[in-house]
This record gives structure tokens, C-alpha cells and sequence, in this order.
């Protein structure tokens, strides 16, 4: 099928790109030093038009001002995008006097893998994220020494630049394509041209006002339109590089085109699309719960976890949890179910903003008629009794709503976390992300076997006692599926974002967070003082605390600590 485009698209596209082309001669005589004025600028812009970002999406999110919810368009519009160029920007001042963005990091080694703490990255995050922690996992045979000289990657040589980028926004989280946005100009030296997804035009308003400096300098171009539009945008001769962040099925129509025509490509080794592809594409990210002995307190607080894996942003994150992975042998499992039935209904209703929801509804409970439907009007879905394997499609297809799944494996000890770790790799589509949930005495009985299922997995991100989306959230660790991907069969993606350290040669990060919130976990014996984490869905001070963080990421300062933490300890 044949989709027109307007000529007056037709035209704004080309004075983009025509622009931008002029825009990176500016762009490869700009310093180091003044680039790193240019992105404060942003930041600094990022925080004074947070309330319209805010407002902008809430509007596209059906949210109303009242709803605690806000707090995610909060903490993952311009909080993150505010954290997002502070990184940045101080990478791009230890690079302008000749140093190594990894100078001062710590490494380590998992297994036969050298490591990068990442999180926390200072006196703030030790404080605000208190509990957390997040390394980066570098590729087998890169050495520390090796990590120090290529960190700075397309900076290390600011004036060599590498011509334009196409970034083809997400529709989902709002700082998705801002972010990707940075990454191609700092990280590839790329000026850029961003089309947004037509769901967000609405923030068109909001980036155009951030991302001034950027735009004046001619070094960022932000264009709106359809399927036809983006289509122009990425074959455009100007264009030498396309980024992406959708579903793989998107990304195969860009690459491979559609129908009969894209099926003897494929068979030819001839893609559509010739130039360069990176992407993140998400998945059918899963949840392995490790048995142990949980009070009931410990059984709740996961049980909001869990929900709020699946639910945040209503369930229409590239890695929200699809399907838990537990033991059929827990004495607790069916305690444990029980209690994410209950968070799943309890969870804040929100309308089905994205496009197509309730028709994937609609076919998930299709294909699995026993299916529970939980919350208000029943538009969460809950199926148990999966078989771990790749012909079950709750495993295979990204529903991409309110659906989770449950697979149960025989086992509670270590031959249970192999055979999780086997499921999630060889059942589930997608690298993306995948969360562990497991009591830190568990952990310690384990031992070498838990490390062993660190390791196994294959995934960008592994989360353990915090949900996949805290990487997401921490500017300095890597975001992008497990690396070994091609465009023939491009799964979660090929690449990675963020990593504002400028890490080469990334091959993961791993996350963790305390089991319990303070203060039970210091009770506990677990030195962290977090809360009850302000993304979780029954947070009830999110927007409050979100708010707050917004401006923090924007101008940090010890005195606007108090506010944050009353106000999350509150939620």
C-alpha cells in the first residue's frame, strides 16, 4: 500500500535536513566546553518548562491535576531528562580538560567481565536513592584500562562528525525522545532530526522550547506526521543514520517494508532500509520471584512491586513485566498470588490512552478465555498456568496493556534459578529488561548460584529487588537490549542510549534496590534508608515527591533535600 504524503511535509522535511546539514558545520567548530554550556542551557530550560511538560502529557495520559499518578510524568518527563544532561554535561567538562569520564570509577569484575559502578554516582544519588545501586557490565575482554581510553566515545574527537540522525520517537514515555535525541549528538556526534510519534505531538510545544539552544545552533530539527512522514524522513539521502524506539514489528516495515515485497527481501539479504539501524524495541520483559520465607509485610510491598511493574504508565512501557516466573514448591506462592491480585485490582484506575489497548486486551483474554479480569471495569488481566515455553503467546507477544501472565517452574533452591533463568532466555521474546524479586537471605544461601543467574541471563537491564525501570531512570548506567542483535532478527534492539559516562563496548547493567522499605529494611539488617520508592502506583505523595525531584534534577542543592524526603516519606 502506497500512503501520499502532503507536499508541504514533503517540503518542511527537506529544509530540516537541509538545515541540519549546514547545522553540523557549527556543530563540529563547537568546543567541548561550549557544548557543555549548550546542554546546562537545556537543562536549565528542561526545569523552567517542567510544569508544561507536566501538563502536556497528563493531557495526552487522560490524567487528571489531582492524581497521584502525576508523579510519572514527573520523575520520567523532566526529572529524568534534568538528571539526563547534568550527566552529560560534567562528562563533557572532564573531557574538555583532557581527562577520562572514567577516572574516577570504580570497577569490579562479574565473573570473567569487568564492571563500572555507575549508581551512585555521588553524594546526591547516595542520598535520594539511598539503598540502590547499579553497575555496568562491560563485554567480555574489555579491560578497565581499555573502558578509561574509549569512554568519551564520538567526543573523544568533537570536530569529526558523523553527519545526521533520524530519531523516530516513542509515544509512550515522554522523555524517551528527547533523550535519544542527546545520545545521537553526544554520544555519535550526530545533529538530528527527531519526528515525534503522532501520540505526542502534543509535546511539540514543550521540546521546542528545551531543546531553543539546540535548535538555534541548527544542530536539532523536531518535525511531526505520520507512518508517511517518517518513511520520507529515514530514506531521505541527507539522513546517514536512523534511530528508533517502538515495536519490532514497526522496526521490521521500516527495514524490510510490508507483505510479499518485504518477505523476498528477507529471503534476499536486500533491506529496504540500507543505512545504519539502532534501536529499542522492548519485549515480553519477565519477573522471577526466588522462594524464601516473607513476612507478610514482605508479601504486600512485592505484591505493589510487581503491579506497578506491570502497571506504571498503564502498562505501556517497553519493559513492564509481562509474566512472573515462581516456584510451584513455595509454600508461600499461592500467599504471594493472591496478594498481586489484590495491588493489580487496588491500583489507581487510568483511562487506555494508547492506541489499540483494549483491543490487545480483548485478544490476550481471547486466547486465554480462563483468564482473571481485576480493577474497576476489568481491564487488568491476570493468567495463570503458562507454560514455559516459546510456543505459549503470552511469552511471545508484547500485549504492550494491563496483561501479566504466571509461569510456574518445580524447584526452590538453586536448581530453580537455573531453570528460571532458562525459561526467561529461551521462552520470552525480547532482552530488554527482566527484575528478580528475592529476600537478601536467599540470595546469601544461593550464593555462587545466584551470581550464576546474574550471569545466564540475557538482558540489557537485570533488575534485582528493583524494577528494570530504575536503570531507565539512572542517566550514567546503559539502556538498550543484550548486545548480539542484527535487523534480520532485531528482538529488543540494537544498541544502547543514555550512559551518559560514555561507556564503550556496554553489555549490561545491573541494578539493585533494598528488598524492604525503610524502615523495616533497617530493622532488618538492611542498611538502606528509601521509602516506599515514589514510582510505585500506591505511592500516594508521587506527585509531590516528583515534582520536587523535577526541580532537583534541574538545580541540585542540599536545601531542597528536605523537602523531597518529607514528601516521600509521606507516599
Amino acid at each position: 500500500m502506497v500512503i501520499k504524503m502532503a507536499e508541504s511535509a514533503r517540503v518542511a522535511v527537506d529544509a530540516a535536513l537541509s538545515e541540519l546539514a549546514e547545522g553540523e558545520k557549527k556543530w563540529a567548530a563547537t568546543s567541548l566546553s561550549d557544548r557543555r554550556a549548550l546542554l546546562d542551557r537545556v537543562r536549565e530550560l528542561t526545569g523552567r518548562h517542567a510544569q508544561q511538560w507536566v501538563d502536556a502529557a497528563c493531557a495526552i495520559k487522560g490524567l487528571a491535576a489531582s492524581s497521584p499518578l502525576v508523579g510519572e510524568e514527573w520523575i520520567s518527563g523532566p526529572y529524568v531528562m534534568a538528571a539526563g544532561l547534568g550527566a552529560l554535561s560534567k562528562t563533557l567538562e572532564v573531557l574538555a580538560r583532557g581527562e577520562s569520564p572514567l577516572d574516577g570509577a570504580t570497577f569490579g569484575v562479574a565473573g570473567d567481565r569487568v564492571t563500572v559502578d555507575v549508581l551512585p554516582a555521588g553524594p546526591f544519588d547516595a542520598l535520594l536513592l539511598n539503598g540502590f545501586s547499579a553497575q555496568v557490565w562491560l563485554q567480555r575482554g574489555v579491560s578497565s584500562a581499555a573502558a578509561k581510553t574509549n569512554a568519551g566515545l564520538a567526543q573523544l574527537d568533537p570536530s569529526r562528525t558523523h553527519g545526521v540522525g533520524a530519531v523516530l520517537g516513542a509515544g509512550n514515555i515522554t522523555s524517551i525522545a528527547p533523550l535519544d535525541v542527546l545520545y545521537e549528538l553526544i554520544a555519535h556526534n550526530r545533529v538530528v532530526a527527531l519526528k515525534l510519534n503522532p501520540i505526542t505531538d502534543p509535546m511539540l510545544p514543550v521540546f521546542a522550547a528545551i531543546l531553543a539552544p539546540l535548535i538555534e545552533l541548527g544542530t536539532v530539527r523536531l518535525l511531526t506526521g505520520g507512518a508517511e512522514v517518517g518513511g520520507y524522513l529515514v530514506d531521505h539521502d541527507l539522513v546517514d543514520h536512523v534511530h528508533m524506539t517502538g515495536s519490532a514489528r514497526t522496526h521490521d516495515a521500516i527495514v524490510w517494508g510490508t507483505g510479499p515485497e518485504a518477505d523476498e527481501r528477507r529471503l534476499a539479504g536486500t533491506p529496504k532500509l540500507t543505512k545504519p539501524v539502532t534501536s529499542e524495541l522492548g519485549g515480553v520483559s519477565p519477573t522471577i520471584v526466588l522462594p524464601g520465607e516473607w513476612s507478610a509485610a514482605d508479601i504486600a510491598f512485592q505484591a505493589e512491586h510487581v503491579a506497578t511493574q506491570r502497571l506504571h504508565n498503564g502498562g505501556y512501557n517497553c519493559v513492564a513485566a509481562q509474566a512472573l516466573i515462581i516456584s510451584a514448591d513455595w509454600a508461600q506462592k499461592d500467599q504471594f498470588l493472591a496478594a498481586v491480585r489484590t495491588a493489580l485490582a487496588a491500583a489507581p484506575t487510568r483511562p487506555p490512552y494508547y492506541p489499540g489497548s483494549d483491543d490487545r486486551v480483548a485478544r490476550a483474554c481471547g486466547t486465554y478465555p480462563e483468564a482473571e479480569r481485576l480493577g474497576r471495569d476489568g481491564e487488568r488481566v491476570l493468567v495463570t498456568g503458562l507454560a514455559p515455553s516459546p510456543a505459549e503467546p503470552l511469552l511471545t507477544e508484547e500485549y504492550f496493556a494491563p496483561v501479566l501472565g504466571v509461569v510456574e517452574l518445580p524447584g526452590t533452591g538453586p536448581e530453580f534459578a537455573r531453570a528460571a533463568a532458562r525459561t526467561a532466555n529461551d521462552a520470552f521474546v525480547g532482552t530488554l529488561g527482566v527484575n528478580i524479586i528475592a529476600k537478601p537471605d536467599t540470595i546469601d544461601r544461593l550464593g555462587a548460584s545466584f551470581d550464576e543467574l546474574i550471569e545466564d541471563l540475557r538482558y540489557g537491564t537485570v533488575a534485582i529487588n528493583a524494577w528494570t525501570g530504575v536503570g531507565y531512570l539512572t542517566p550514567t548506567a546503559s539502556w538498550g537490549a543484550f548486545p548480539g542483535h542484527t535487523i534480520d532478527d532485531v528482538q529488543s534492539g540494537i544498541g544502547v542510549v543514555h550512559n551518559a559516562w560514555l561507556i564503550d563496548r556496554v553489555e549490561r547493567t545491573v541494578v539493585r534496590g533494598p528488598f524492604r522499605p525503610a524502615p523495616r529494611s533497617l530493622l532488618h539488617g538492611e542498611f538502606a534508608i528509601s521509602p516506599k520508592p515514589p514510582w510505585f502506583v500506591g505511592n500516594k505523595t508521587a506527585a509531590s515527591t516528583g515534582r520536587l525531584l523535577a526541580g532537583f534534577g534541574a538545580e541540585p542543592g542540599w536545601l531542597r533535600l528536605p523537602q523531597i524526603f518529607a514528601s516521600a516519606l509521606r507516599g
